[in-house]
């Protein structure tokens, strides 16, 4: 087929999703019977264009496979210009094929799952949306487009997290998630405005072409603005602090966001921006540090979490912290970071889906104190969520195992001091996660039953969870299948580096002070460390229903989130309240006044002004001699000077 096939193909890419959701939104209740297949149904084919053009890539010369499509002009302003037009090249389509295969999953998923809900035909609405925003942001062929779809996946969150209104928590998590978005959304505008008075363009191309001449100190601020959007939208410290809370919105919507769409935003905007970090050394040290703070920020919450999708939550917060730390070492990390992604995209949507599955049996139960002994009642959950455990802790041959050991390994090769911290810090991260993880296994699957008995004056016996149906476990076993290959054959051979040396660079390989391994030898010891220590205290003794209130100060703090949220209110709520308090004070006693001051004013000079019009001719009269003679002395005056 000709190039110019592959180029319109790229609109209908988020055409068809886009499509769903105007057809379902503007349809209103008439599309209620049949508007959830029609949004599952376009999801799909959209998910077999971005097959189709993956296959064609592949079949295509490396210098060839990237395709782009300009649609319309949208601003032109004197030498500025701006189409929109979208572009497929070896990493946008990465992103596209998880987006739409695992996006299909989780609307077939979605069917079963919100089957109950008088409002599907709007949730399916919704998810259409998300998925048409966030292909927007990964096909933009510029920073101004990856605007628009950043803009789009936060309406789409928004509306999603808050999807059950009538929950102030769900509402209130909504709006938490939307305004926190609106920090990060805010650097990002001002790195478009750097970029523009830099350069006159805000094209990737135009940009890039511009980091010869621009200086370090430019690129510096760009890229942490960059960092600062990338932060909020993949909850990254110090804007992490929605992510917890937006598990309020339905379990399919979780899955979405943590696997496919909105948490992996950020990591594409960094390895987009790749050329602009490579220049600035200062932003990417910067990244790793973010990186290496939250991949240790969300797995020590995750140790203290009852609520199975918080834990799962926390998990998807560190394990971005992974990609970002790899983004952070440059071209030896950015292919790393992306192979995690894939294969992360895939084990957490599997356990979020897992979870959901267990909540759709425990009667929308999520506190893992009340589960217990579920393996043998619900045997497809607990043999696909333990698949994404093994890939989320890093078992061979699990995904996690290749991918997340990588990075690993590249971030001890480093070198110095520097690759010394980072190597104790992803181990670290490693060990928690295996203890987190077999906690949430342990309290869900295994143990005695703990869900609550019925009243004492009915004579039935306790319901029993069951299994999901079909339309639920067939997209978790399509998922488990994923976690299990997907990381060895990204990984393996170099495949995913050299697929995307076109476009961020040539992977650089170091020797580290260890071995492969070595390395590989150190993280397994300390995985099965976290295992054992896990499974001593909850999988060999009975798990209190209650959460006991006699623990440490870090079990607290991580009960708390770290205090993410009481850091966020001293440091910026509380001061802004302040302010604005301060505000309307001087705008009461201060600003208010001004307009009464001046109607005063004006009312005192009418009223002296009226006492000259007395309506008699003689006092008319006295006045024009006064003003004669006023007249002539000052004349006299001037001349006699």
């Amino acid at each position: 087929m000709t190039s110019g096939f592959w180029a319109a193909l790229l609109w209908w890419l988020p055409g068809l999703p886009a499509l769903g959701a105007a057809v379902l939104l503007l349809g209103g209740r008439r599309t209620d019977r049949w508007g959830h297949l029609l949004a599952t149904a376009l999801a799909g084919l959209a998910a077999v264009a971005a097959l189709a053009s993956v296959t064609a890539m592949i079949g295509r010369d490396e210098t060839a496979r990237t395709v782009t499509s300009t649609g319309w002009q949208v601003i032109e302003a004197g030498d500025f210009r701006v189409d929109a037009a979208l572009r497929l090249d070896q990493l946008s389509v990465c992103f596209v094929l998880l987006i739409t295969v695992v996006g299909t999953l989780i609307h077939v998923y979605s069917i079963g799952y919100m089957a109950h809900d008088g409002d599907r035909r709007r949730f399916f609405a919704y998810l259409n949306l998300f998925l048409a925003a966030m292909l927007v942001l990964v096909l933009a062929d510029g920073y101004l487009g990856i605007y628009l779809g950043w803009e789009g996946v936060g309406l789409a969150s928004y509306l999603l997290i808050g999807f059950w209104q009538h929950k102030p928590s769900a509402a209130t998590a909504a709006k938490k998630a939307f305004v926190v978005n609106r920090v990060g959304d805010f650097g990002f505008v001002i790195a478009l405005m750097i970029m523009f008075a830099t350069v006159g363009s805000v094209g990737f191309g135009d940009v890039f072409g511009a980091v010869d001449t621009a200086t370090e100190s430019t690129l510096t601020w760009i890229c942490l603005l960059l960092l600062l959007a990338a932060c909020a939208k993949s909850a990254q410290v110090p804007l992490q602090a929605w992510l917890l809370d937006a598990m309020e919105g339905p379990t399919p919507v979780s899955a979405l966001i943590h696997a496919a769409t909105m948490v992996t935003a950020g990591v594409y905007l960094i390895t987009r921006s790749a050329p602009l970090f490579d220049a600035a050394p200062g932003a990417q040290t910067a990244v790793l540090v973010v990186g290496a703070v939250t991949l240790l920020f969300g797995a020590i919450i995750g140790c203290a979490k009852d609520d199975i999708k918080k834990a799962l939550a926390a998990s998807t917060m560190s394990q971005i912290g992974y990609m970002v730390l790899a983004a952070g070492l440059g071209p030896a990390g950015y292919a790393l970071a992306i192979a995690h992604l894939l294969g992360h995209g895939f084990f957490k949507a599997g356990l979020f889906l897992g979870a959901g599955s267990v909540m759709h049996a425990m009667d929308d139960e999520t506190d893992m104190r009340r589960y217990g002994g579920l393996a043998r009642l619900m045997p497809v959950t607990f043999v696909t969520f333990g698949f994404g455990y093994l890939a989320l802790i890093g078992i061979p041959p699990f995904s996690g195992f290749f991918t997340k050991d990588g990075i690993i390994e590249t971030a001890l090769a480093a070198g110095g001091v520097r690759g010394t911290l980072l190597f104790v810090v992803t181990v670290l991260g490693a060990g928690l996660t295996a203890y987190y993880m077999t906690r949430v296994m342990a309290m869900t699957f295994f143990g005695e039953r703990r869900w609550a008995e019925p009243p004492a004056d009915t004579q039935s016996a306790a319901p029993e969870p069951v299994e999901a149906p079909a339309v639920m476990t067939v997209p978790m076993i399509v998922l488990a299948v994923g976690s299990l290959l997907l990381g060895g054959f990204l990984v393996i051979g170099g495949t995913l580096a050299d697929w995307l040396a076109p476009v961020v660079g040539a992977p650089e390989h170091h020797d580290g002070p260890l071995s492969a391994a070595a390395v590989t030898a150190i993280v397994l010891v300390v995985v099965a460390i976290g295992i054992a220590l896990a499974w001593r205290r909850y999988g060999t003794r009975p798990v209190p229903v209650v959460a006991p209130t006699e623990v440490g100060v870090l079990t607290v703090a991580a009960r708390r989130d770290l205090y993410g949220d009481a850091f966020n209110e001293g440091v910026f709520e509380a001061p802004g309240r302040a302010l604005t308090a301060a505000a309307v004070l001087v705008e009461d006693r201060a600003v208010a006044r001004i307009p009464e001051g001046l109607g005063a004013g004006v009312t005192g000079l009418s009223r002296l002004s009226r006492g000259l019009q007395t309506g008699f001719v003689r006092s008319y009269a006295a006045s024009i001699l006064v003003g004669t003679l006023v007249i002539g002395v000052l004349t006299w005056v001037v001349s006699a000077l």
